[in-house]
């Protein structure tokens, strides 16, 4: 039994009554900011699942760090606690690690069954028939944890204010960081700041309240939200926005984590809230969703040139940004599109042409090492073959698309020369520092056109891009 085992069965032999043996501690997949572990355990003569959630290797923050950033381990069992006894389906926290276990920062909880993954609660057989039901669901769990008093709780004095300002500063600040010039991100910030929400109402927000952090059954819909670990005191209406961003729908039409309507969403939280439902402001908040997440995956790409991660897989993720842009191009500047048509590759001169070289790589890749291997192997070499399938639009696509962003920059910015990276560079300074607002003529159109055939090129496949070449997406 190794030291962390020896140390977890003392914790549990103290703190979990009838407890009489540690069977297995496995540690999970996935999780990267916080471990979560499958603790099996016999009580009684009965085996039995708990949970463990811990900082990894069992360090955690500063108090300093932790209320300026994350809360904390400590303050999201008091959340998951709070939230069970205010109707909000979630485990039952046993005990809360202190000094003295020797374990690091972390909690047991109860072990709760259920179907976790997004794709799989979005597209799922097993879950069709109480699929209709989530969307109304969220709606009133959500308005269950904004309705939690702050100050009764203790949760006011552990959590962290955040506007929207602020989380608008923050992601536009790592992106101007980055030597990427992408002038929608740039166009989106613009947007945010001049149309930031009001703060009539603040309350716990959950902050990443999505499909893919509850827990969902074939009897009772939603068993459990989890992952409360960004949570803070602000507007509620980010969370209704957030679980509507086009990124966490796995694909659906539907637009509440591709799952249910916003009407449904909406009479939900109504109904259990007693407050109305803004919907320019989780407009607002959607919008900011697939602001953040461009940038977060631009950062991917970063990661990847910088190291220390040089993944096929960081690499991929960087490409698409252009889904959350195409996103931002449908909820703010829809309107036609003139697609580029693919190049066609004649040309015998060489034997083979570059696009042959690259597809029977992605074919060795998808025919023989995916079948060939399993796993995380596997999965990867599916990955690189999409990475391959992404340069074989770009020879197709690229110089004409290339071409024509080009001819657009120089006439949007009056300019005779200039290469398309300054040109880029240009427009993005003067969208930050105003001397092109947003209404300029020709803007909207450059953009569109720009992200819809960039995205065409990356995410051939994404909702948003159809949404976007039909000239229009719905609206909350």
């Amino acid at each position: 039994m190794s030291d962390f085992e020896g140390g977890l069965a003392t914790v549990l032999a103290a703190r979990i009554e009838g407890f009489e043996e540690l069977i297995s501690a496995e540690r999970l997949s996935g999780g990267a900011s916080q471990e979560t572990y499958r603790i099996e355990i016999e009580v009684a003569g009965e085996r039995r699942l708990l949970a463990l959630r811990r900082a990894p290797g069992g360090v955690g923050r500063s108090a300093a760090a932790t209320k300026r950033a994350q809360p904390g381990l400590a303050a999201e069992a008091l959340m998951m606690r709070c939230a069970l006894e205010a109707g909000i389906p979630a485990p039952e926290v046993f005990w809360v690690l202190e000094p003295d276990d020797r374990l690091g920062e972390g909690f047991l909880m109860e072990w709760l069954e259920g179907e976790g993954l997004g794709p799989r609660i979005v597209r799922s057989a097993e879950l069709a028939e109480v699929r209709p039901k989530l969307a109304r669901q969220i709606g009133e769990v959500l308005a269950r944890i904004h309705n939690i008093d702050l100050d009764a709780t203790g949760l006011r004095s552990v959590l962290h204010r955040s506007t929207a300002e602020e989380f608008i500063d923050e992601t536009w600040g790592r992106y101007k960081e980055m030597p990427t010039p992408q002038p929608m991100i740039d166009y989106a910030g613009c947007w945010l700041k001049e149309n930031l929400p009001g703060t009539d109402v603040e309350t716990l927000v959950h902050n990443d309240f999505r499909v893919g952090n509850l827990m969902v059954s074939q009897t009772k819909g939603i068993e459990a939200v989890l992952d409360w670990e960004i949570a803070h005191i602000g507007d509620p209406m980010r969370d209704l926005g957030w679980v509507c961003t086009n990124s966490w729908r796995f694909g659906s039409d539907l637009p509440v984590g591709g799952v249910g309507s916003y009407e449904d969403l909406f009479a939900g939280y109504e109904s259990v809230s007693g407050r109305p439902v803004d919907r320019d402001k989780v407009k607002f908040w959607e919008v900011f969703g697939s602001f953040w997440w461009s940038v977060s995956t631009l950062g991917m790409a970063e990661h990847y040139r910088t190291g220390p991660d040089k993944s096929v897989e960081r690499a991929a993720i960087g490409r698409r940004t252009s889904e959350c842009q195409v996103d931002c191009v449908n909820l703010l500047i829809p309107g036609p599109v003139d697609p580029v048509e693919p190049a066609t590759f004649r040309s015998k001169l060489d034997m083979p042409r570059i696009d042959e070289l690259i597809e029977s790589v992605r074919d060795y890749l998808r025919n023989d090492v995916m079948t060939a291997t399993e796993g995380r192997m596997s999965f990867l070499a599916r990955v690189a073959g999409n990475s391959l399938d992404i340069a074989l639009r770009e020879l197709a696509i690229g110089p004409e698309h290339q071409r024509r962003e080009l001819s657009r920059l120089r006439a949007l910015l009056s300019r005779d020369a200039g290469d398309l990276e300054s040109l880029r560079s240009e427009l993005c300074a003067k969208l930050r520092d105003r001397s092109i607002p947003l209404e300029q003529p020709g803007l909207a159109e450059h953009l569109r056109e720009t992200v819809v055939n960039q995205a065409a090129i990356d995410v051939p496949r994404y909702s948003g891009l159809k949404n976007a070449l039909a000239g229009s997406a719905p609206a909350a």
